[in-house]
């Protein structure tokens, strides 16, 4: 029987540990009883839930105490056993469908946007041989990286409050993160190290309230990097519990539409072939969503909005099995190709801040008018950072903000040692692959519920709520025995307080080199190669296998650059 125990004295205020060690399949099963248990409209039967195999190595393969691994093949499982409720009700009940999840390859899958190979080369190899510029026509970024000082605008930083630190978040728009402490962006610096001992040495000159209400006026990103207890005891906290992990609803209030009927696509004998979805998303967590849906057959066509600064290189695998177009919201004639795109959508994804889209006619209201008047409901993916209601709801903010709320990164230092407040973000962007994921379980459920019963839903998805959920007492995090025997196996090199998303995501691809050495060779079990007009890349299968291969998630295209297509002549497939 799992139990935890507190840990405050080693991983700080609130948080909990297991008591005894569970090897990893058979706490990823735990942790799928426990999840189901609290998902509204997922099944409860146990005979469902042990169609689920587990399998895979007893030992974490990740940095840290977070059993974010187990949490997301509890995740993987439910999207399986939804895939297959789907099958069911499309080609008739099938008592013989399971689904099989590696619990490795699930860890694998968290670093995912670092863990591929293009035309032969890594990630870093791509930088380093100056190609990163091939995988982008469109400047998204907007020169927010082109200096140290403007790269170490994301970092967590000391305040002037002894043991409080805080998350700045430079957004893609460092230049104001800069201003907002009184830093000339262009200000010479001429080594990452001597950007970051700059900008502390501004930061401390505040306190961390003060650096919220600066960003609040602002309208900028950023967060207290708070304890687990820390953040339970505030209001947004509060609120957030009040839902779901899974939160998707239907929509009652909208005008009644009748049941959908799945698509049947010859010779494509996946979940959801023949399901439209038009994406509007960013960076990783919304794109988890498509790139996920597309595996299990759907026709994504995904918008990148080049004048909303929007994307980054990380993002180039999340491009699999999709299309790209180009839609500028500020015109009038782009505004209304994307509704004619979204007029015969099943599913419409966004992950902008509430409010932020509904002026382009893209709201969820918006968009429950256009079902009732079409008469087929429409599924409703959002995406954001602190979820939707509560006093932080409509900030800005991103996989590090939601990281350093929660306690995640506060934890993640305890687990080093540091006991002085310092946060180290986790090695992995464990709430964006997360709140991806969590958002596609969502969708997959409601499209089975538009086909039984009709109508919209609403699926709701929070980077926070996803950071905060392996810091749970009945989650529990790994004792320091556990953390040391990973760091042992895998030699991880050091990791601090100002490394950026890519930097951490490279020393956890050469821990796994070191004891994987096969990776993206042929025999490594959880690799593929797709070959596509952009070239040959090497890159991570889906993770849920169902037990027909005719109908087992997989990719039928290669990745594609933004902006791949003629928004002017795209149509579905």
């Amino acid at each position: 029987m799992h139990s935890t125990v507190s840990s405050s004295e080693i991983y700080g205020p609130g948080s909990f540990m297991d008591k005894e060690y569970t090897d990893i399949p058979t706490d990823s099963r735990r942790i799928l009883s426990l999840i189901a248990k609290a998902t509204p409209g997922f099944t409860q039967s146990p005979d469902v839930l042990d169609t689920v195999t587990f399998e895979g190595g007893a030992d974490p393969i990740i940095p840290g105490p977070l059993k974010a691994p187990p949490v997301a093949a509890a995740l993987h499982a439910m999207c399986g056993i939804v895939a297959n409720e789907i099958l069911d009700k499309r080609d008739g009940k099938d008592p013989n469908r399971r689904v099989n999840i590696n619990t490795d390859h699930a860890a694998f899958w968290l670093g995912t946007v670092g863990l591929f190979q293009w035309n032969g080369m890594d990630l870093k190899e791509i930088i380093d041989a100056g190609k990163a510029q091939e995988f982008f026509k469109v400047d998204f970024e907007k020169g927010a990286f082109r200096t140290p000082l403007r790269a170490r605008a994301t970092a967590n930083y000391p305040t002037k409050v002894p043991g409080v630190w805080y998350q700045l978040h430079g957004s893609l728009d460092s230049d104001s993160a800069l201003r907002a402490i009184g830093l000339d962006p262009d200000t010479p610096c001429d080594s990452p190290q001597a950007a970051y001992d700059l900008i502390s040495q501004h930061v401390q000159l505040f306190s961390a309230d003060e650096l919220e209400m600066i960003n609040i006026k602002l309208g900028l990103c950023g967060n207290t990097s708070y304890t687990p207890d820390g953040w339970r005891q505030t209001q947004m906290s509060k609120a957030l519990s009040k839902h779901p992990l899974v939160n998707y609803k239907l929509q009652s209030h909208a005008v009644p539409t009748p049941p959908t009927p799945l698509p049947q696509i010859q010779g494509d004998g996946r979940p959801l072939a023949g399901v439209k979805v038009v994406e509007l998303v960013r960076i990783i967590a919304g794109p988890v969503v498509g790139t996920t849906l597309a595996a299990l057959g759907a026709d994504v066509i995904r918008v990148n909005c080049s004048r909303l600064r929007d994307l980054n290189l990380l993002q180039a695998t999340l491009n699999t099995g999709i299309r790209t177009i180009d839609i500028d919201l500020a015109k009038g004639e782009d505004l209304s190709k994307l509704l004619r795109l979204i007029e015969d959508a099943d599913i419409f994804v966004q992950g902008y801040r509430p409010g932020v889209i509904a002026k382009n006619g893209l709201s969820v209201s918006n968009l429950l008018e256009l079902a009732g008047k079409r008469g087929k409901g429409i599924v409703y993916v959002e995406e954001n950072c602190y979820g939707p209601d509560g006093p932080f709801h409509s900030r800005p903010g991103w996989q590090q903000t939601g990281d350093a709320a929660s306690g995640a990164s506060y934890v993640t230092a305890r687990s080093m040692g540091h006991t002085d407040g310092r946060s180290i973000l986790p090695a992995l962007p464990i709430p964006d692959m997360m709140t991806g994921l969590i958002g596609a379980l969502g969708a997959l459920m409601a499209i089975r519920d538009r086909a039984e019963n009709g109508g919209s839903y609403h699926v709701f998805a929070s980077l926070t709520a996803a950071a905060a959920y392996p810091l749970s007492q009945e989650i529990g995090l790994y004792s320091p025995e556990v953390v040391d025997r990973v760091n042992k196996r895998f030699q991880w090199e050091s990791m601090d307080p100002s490394m950026f998303v890519f930097e951490l995501l490279q020393v956890v691809v050469n821990g796994w080199k070191k004891v994987f050495p096969d990776m993206f060779k042929s025999k490594f079990p959880f690799t593929t190669t797709i070959k596509g007009d952009w070239g040959n890349f090497d890159l991570l299968k889906p993770v849920v296998k169902l037990e027909d291969a005719k109908t087992t998630p997989e990719w039928k295209s290669a990745p594609v650059p933004h902006c791949y297509y003629d928004a002017n002549t795209i149509s579905w497939i």
